[in-house]
């Protein structure tokens, strides 16, 4: 869906501090992170075995994460991604929106760009609202939070829910060093379901 009204994109938000802030605001939260700028962040953040990084899987971020809300519907799962990975993975926020996790959350780590291929400009950089486009997949509690104010406001309910709960959360486009997960696939696999025993 397009917000026709949208004027001005504003970017503001350093994403390693809003991984940060989210971290630090429960412990036990069970992390799917997107493939490239999230994973790094949260990898800058913490490496912890209750995160699953994912490596080239991009726009499989959100259906592993709703996977594990299925499973584990007594643990809640928040999906960290970006914008070009959310745009690829799109139809998944339909599924979310007829399933309804309520320990489900996710967030898009939203600078306008395709960070990983050169800074190409993403729908998002235009009128793409992927708030309201998960609204018109059947995920009610989508909005945008751009500003500290509005993400202190709002981080208790993204690590807490009820969900499902989508955020878009609009971050500078900026370069920032790389911190590396392992890169292991298996080793990590088996690293995030033995942290879940």
């Amino acid at each position: 869906m397009v917000n026709q009204n949208t004027k001005n994109k504003v970017f503001l938000l350093n994403r390693r501090l809003v991984a940060k802030k989210i971290l630090a605001a429960r412990s036990d939260i069970l992390l799917v992170t997107g493939l490239g700028s999230t994973t790094w962040d949260f990898a800058a953040t913490k490496d912890r075995d209750l995160t699953f990084p994912l490596w080239g899987a991009m726009g499989s971020a959100t259906p592993i994460g709703l996977g594990i809300a299925i499973s584990k519907k007594d643990r809640h799962v928040v999906v960290i991604t970006g914008d070009g990975e959310m745009l690829m993975g799109i139809g998944a926020l339909a599924t979310v929106g007829i399933i309804k996790p309520k320990n489900l959350s996710i967030c898009i780590f939203d600078n306008g760009h395709y960070g990983e291929t050169g800074m190409q400009k993403t729908a998002t950089s235009y009128k793409c609202d992927l708030a309201l486009t998960a609204k018109g997949l059947g995920i009610n509690n989508a909005g945008s939070i751009s500003t500290n104010r509005q993400l202190h406001e709002q981080i208790p309910e993204i690590v807490r829910g009820p969900g499902p709960l989508l955020r878009v959360i609009k971050v500078k486009a900026e370069s920032l060093p790389f911190v590396l997960p392992p890169k292991d696939g298996v080793k990590l696999k088996n690293r995030f379901q033995a942290a879940l025993l």
